[in-house]
């Protein structure tokens, strides 16, 4: 059995627990969180061992591995803390706040051969999955242009700041809505090479930006077009999706299921046809151990498991992975600047256009 401790028990971190705590392959021996009552109260009904110190849990409890489910503020340290000591990591995400960060963990859990896992979970939705298949076979031909969006419900009104909402401890929208889609366009087309046309506008926050809309340019000449906001309550809750456009056709993808249109002088994967192809996620998604919020979600745990298990470290939403998702938000934070946003190469500074515009220094 695999020796797992959980720290952090808000909405994410009481699903990891749930589901990891039903992995057969699964012990949980620890879990940790700074609301007492809460450890309290768990470790009565669970039996499982509390702390309110996550360095006492590392340091008083033998494991194998700790799921991180803080504020992402947090991530970087707590993250470190558990490689050093040896552990298998799977983090909640945004990864870190810092892309330098993220480089070095990314280094020190290859240097010390642990499995290290961000919390991406789109990578598990079938209708992704199966987006990412078709662009890898070249289904639609070249790519030319891809549209990512994601909307919500989360910030409706002016109210008392939570760490989600303050860029130095939760990133914003950026961090914790924009990187979604973003991540989604790594897997599909590489790291990000440069943004622009950068806005991170304000609606409702008072510390951060509730609305991200830019330019992402990738390898081959490929343009991305970025929407995000989180203070859109025509969604009942989070909607992220992916439109594609290429030489021989177009794909769309959502939580619930890929459309693909295929031109006339396409040649048509096996399964599709020339037009218009619906294929929908329950069809495409495997069965799961158990269920909570989503078959993604414990899909994208049984994956880490499965790697502690079979000694692998190239498994997916890998820290190198995540780090290139980070990078990218990076840029865009400096393209609003008006300051360089170029990944590599020249670095033309930009000069910060006339009208207002909103952005928040990094932590």
């Amino acid at each position: 059995m695999i020796r797992v401790g959980v720290v952090g028990l808000g909405k994410m971190g009481l699903s990891h627990l749930s589901m990891v705590r039903a992995h057969p392959d699964v012990e949980v021996v620890a879990i940790c969180d700074a609301t007492s009552y809460m450890i309290d109260v768990l470790s009565k009904y669970t039996g499982v061992k509390g702390y309110t110190d996550y360095s006492a849990m590392l340091a008083g409890t033998p494991m194998d591995a700790v799921v991180i489910a803080t504020p992402s503020a947090s991530h970087a340290p707590l993250t470190r803390q558990a490689l050093e000591r040896g552990l298998h990591v799977f983090c909640e995400k945004p990864f870190v706040l810092d892309a330098d960060d993220g480089e070095a963990l990314a280094r020190l859990a290859q240097e010390r051969g642990r499995v290290n896992q961000v919390g991406y979970h789109y990578r598990f939705v079938g209708a992704f999955q199966e987006m990412k298949r078709l662009l890898d076979a070249g289904a639609i031909g070249t790519v030319s242009h891809v549209m990512a969006e994601a909307y919500g419900p989360v910030v409706l009104k002016p109210k008392g700041s939570s760490w989600r909402g303050k860029r130095s401890e939760g990133g914003g929208a950026l961090y914790d809505y924009a990187a979604h889609p973003i991540n989604l366009l790594n897997w599909f087309f590489g790291p990000a090479l440069e943004a622009s046309g950068t806005v991170l506008g304000q609606v409702f926050s008072k510390e951060t930006e509730d609305e991200v809309y830019g330019t992402l340019r990738f390898r081959d000449g490929i343009s991305g077009q970025l929407s995000v906001n989180w203070s859109d309550e025509s969604h009942r809750k989070m909607t992220t999706k992916i439109t594609v456009w290429g030489t021989e056709g177009k794909i769309y993808a959502d939580r619930q299921e890929i459309q693909v249109f295929l031109r006339d002088g396409s040649t048509p994967p096996a399964g599709y046809l020339k037009g218009w192809n619906v294929r929908y996620t329950t069809d495409l998604t495997k069965p799961v151990y158990f269920y909570v919020r989503g078959e993604e979600y414990s899909a994208q745990l049984d994956h880490f498991v499965a790697a502690i298990r079979d000694g692998r470290t190239d498994n997916e939403n890998a820290f190198a992975s995540a780090n290139e998702t980070d990078r990218a938000l990076s840029m865009m934070i400096a393209d609003a600047r008006g300051e360089a946003s170029e990944r590599s190469g020249e670095r033309a500074q930009r000069a910060p256009e006339k009208r207002k515009r909103w952005f928040f220094a990094a932590s």
